[in-house]
């Protein structure tokens, strides 16, 4: 499994010879799309904010590529998807043998969220089970009680309460005791809305946490 690691929380996952592209938002896009996001079998989308979908530029790989849209109904009700499916948490099906899991997610809540439509009322994760690893992929998340167990996470950071902070981010790794993670969702254009990078990297380290912070367009197997 190769996981390529794009602005904010967008990754493209290649397994079996499929390609999956992960939340491909507007956050930081260039010309991905033409450049490195090629032959995209499936499109997984875990919410509606648009750093998580860039419905333009998903509806052009569609398009291209004969690809399988699938999230929440939120998504489709929000976004003018071409033919999606829509999955809820504790769905599980297969795609080219390649087992997915849709994972409960919950978004943080600013009051402003309430009056501009931005607040977040379906919110799924994804865990890709290929038989010889599980890649769970939480989306913009805040700590929950689960029973979720993975190889590999790819989860957010951040300092403002809409996703995982650094400190109920190091209980949600230890209960799921993953051999890798992979930091996301730290690249919003506003200084503030990011996590303290060199605090985060020290709580990793204190904690003894395997981690890996990929750099824009870095890949990593697993």
């Amino acid at each position: 499994m190769k996981i390529t690691k794009y602005n904010q929380s967008c990754l493209l996952i290649e397994v079996n010879n499929k390609g999956i592209l992960v939340d491909p938002g507007n956050i930081g896009y260039t010309d991905e799309i033409n450049t490195e996001w090629k032959n995209i079998d499936y499109i997984l989308i875990t919410h509606k904010h648009n750093d998580h979908c860039n419905a333009e530029i998903i509806n052009e790989i569609v398009k291209r590529d004969n690809s399988k849209i699938y999230t929440s109904s939120e998504v489709v009700n929000t976004h003018g998807l071409i033919n999606p499916t829509i999955v809820k948490a504790g769905d599980i099906f297969e795609i080219d043998g390649i087992k997915v899991e849709v994972t409960k997610a919950i978004h943080g809540f600013f009051t402003k969220m309430k009056y501009s439509g931005a607040e977040v009322l379906e919110n799924i994760g994804f865990i890709l089970d290929d038989g010889k690893k599980r890649l769970y992929i939480t989306s913009d998340t805040i700590n929950f009680n689960h029973d979720y167990k993975a190889d590999v996470i790819c989860m957010p950071f951040n300092g403002n309460g809409l996703t995982l902070g650094i400190v109920e981010g190091m209980h949600f790794i230890k209960d799921i005791n993953p051999e890798l993670v992979l930091p996301i969702h730290m690249q919003h254009p506003l200084d503030y809305m990011n996590p303290d990078r060199e605090l985060l990297e020290q709580s990793l380290k204190n904690e003894d946490i395997n981690y890996k912070i990929l750099d824009i367009g870095e890949s990593i197997e697993v």
